[in-house]
């Protein structure tokens, strides 16, 4: 028997999430430069409250651009989809290299959440689509791996580098992606959606690393006739219990992650370290922070579904809400107790930030992303990721403009409040809502699915 190779599944991965990458120097741009933006009156009139809405107009335009972007992705396919990333983050960088009105950099980072749109709805669907469930348990974070390095990356450069520098360093990188891209195999599952035989077999047989693969083509073909059976339409999406359960699932994790702060606490990272009066520099402790965020996020990344996903959820929204609820604490005494003499202990910001990441690392930060690609059956997949990727969309906007107010109006104690609760809520749903995954191919996962709500007709 030929033996399989996982090394062309490993590589299709890395490549298709250096989109990702990018995706992650979008999401904490603000970071470094939203201080830089603002203090700069020389090159920028823009004030503070000007400059906040950077923070928040990329998911407004992901949520429209994400209706579009999964219905591409059937039309074109996955690979071609995720290529046209390139155009708006090189798009972004031009924008912002030569340009310094206020409503031209309203309109770059518009133009960026397009860019996001597309990586939220099909890097995800590729994922799952061309990996086994050994490959995908391990390499399947890689998306949000891959987000967390971007963050990590442009907080050093923006520590050293004006904007329009940083957008010259950053501009290669659509041309780099767009060929290296070129070299990866295309989805067998849009093939044989597309019935187009001989291009799944050729891509299956690079990716899985063998020529005989006409038993796994059956497979799948199979596995996609079933689903297929199911019918595809918006309403089916919602009235068909085992879509309405995958449907749940998916909400419930994008906004449990974003209402517990792992988005929103990079984007205001060096702001948050700013208001702590730490003993480090704001820019020292927004590198420490997101280099750790990336470290652990490796590693859960590499030995968190050995633990299972829903376990792992679980503990992580926990121990998450307990941490953030211990950086409030620490806030609320600087701010509202005068007698408290918490400068002392000016080490404990930072200190509760990194054991934040750990906590996230293993479950809040990876998990919702990894399992974007696998909830749903072929004929509902792109209806069920539009929502989705809506709904990040609108949790990110929600979720910054609700760190930005709380942080306005009641203090910096308030958002990590807020989202310490909103941990410690999401612990106990976890139980009822998230399905476990780990271990299981995609279609295996429908089969669990189909078995369930048989289960609750009888």
């Amino acid at each position: 028997m030929e033996k399989e190779k996982t090394s062309h599944q490993i590589i299709a991965i890395v490549v298709s999430c250096l989109s990702a990458f990018t995706t992650g120097i979008m999401f904490s741009w603000t970071s470094p430069f939203l201080v830089k933006i603002t203090k700069d009156k020389l090159n920028y009139n823009i004030t503070e409250d000007q400059a906040s809405y950077f923070a928040v107009i990329p998911p407004a335009s992901m949520v429209v651009a994400a209706i579009f972007c999964t219905r591409l992705s059937d039309i074109i396919g996955r690979k071609y989809t995720i290529m046209l990333t390139a155009l708006p983050y090189t798009t972004f960088w031009i924008l912002t290299a030569f340009f310094t009105n206020i409503y031209v950099l309203y309109a770059a980072r518009m133009i960026a959440g397009f860019g996001d749109a597309i990586v939220f709805t099909s890097v995800p669907m590729y994922i799952g689509e061309i990996s086994t469930p050994i490959v995908r348990g391990t390499w399947g974070n890689l998306v949000a791996l891959g987000i967390f390095l971007g963050q990590f990356v442009i907080h050093i450069v923006g520590a050293y580098f004006t904007v329009v520098q940083t957008a010259y360093i950053f501009l290669p990188l659509g041309p780099i992606f767009l060929i290296l891209m070129l070299f990866v195999p295309e989805s067998p599952y849009y093939f044989i959606i597309k019935h187009r035989y001989d291009d799944a077999t050729k891509s299956l047989s690079i990716l899985k690393g063998k020529e005989n693969v006409d038993e796994d083509i059956d497979h799948i073909k199979q596995a996609i006739e079933r689903q297929m059976l199911h019918a595809a339409t918006w309403k089916e999406l919602f009235f068909v219990k085992m879509n309405r359960n995958a449907l749940l699932a998916g909400i419930f994790l994008r906004v449990s992650q974003q209402l517990g702060g792992v988005a929103t606490f990079n984007i205001y990272t060096q702001l948050i370290f700013e208001k702590a009066g730490t003993s480090l520099l704001p820019e020292d402790c927004s590198i420490i922070y997101t280099g750790i965020c990336f470290i652990f996020m490796a590693i859960g990344s590499f030995v968190g579904d050995r633990f299972g996903r829903k376990k792992a959820y679980i503990t992580s929204c926990f121990t998450c809400g307990i941490v953030l609820l211990s950086e409030a604490s620490y806030f609320y005494l600087d701010q509202n107790i005068p007698n408290a003499d918490v400068r002392r202990f000016n080490w404990f910001p930072l200190a509760a930030m990194v054991a934040y990441v750990i906590c996230s690392a293993f479950g809040l930060g990876t998990i919702p992303t990894l399992m974007l690609g696998e909830l749903f059956s072929a004929s509902i997949k792109t209806k069920g990721l539009t929502i989705l990727t809506f709904v990040f969309g609108i949790m990110l906007f929600v979720s910054n403009n609700l760190f930005y107010l709380l942080k306005q109006y009641v203090g910096m104690y308030g958002p990590f409040l807020c989202f310490g609760l909103c941990c410690l809520v999401s612990s106990v749903m976890s139980f009822f809502v998230v399905p476990e995954t780990s271990g299981k191919s995609l279609e295996q996962i429908q089969n669990s699915m189909e078995i369930e709500q048989e289960g609750q007709k009888v």
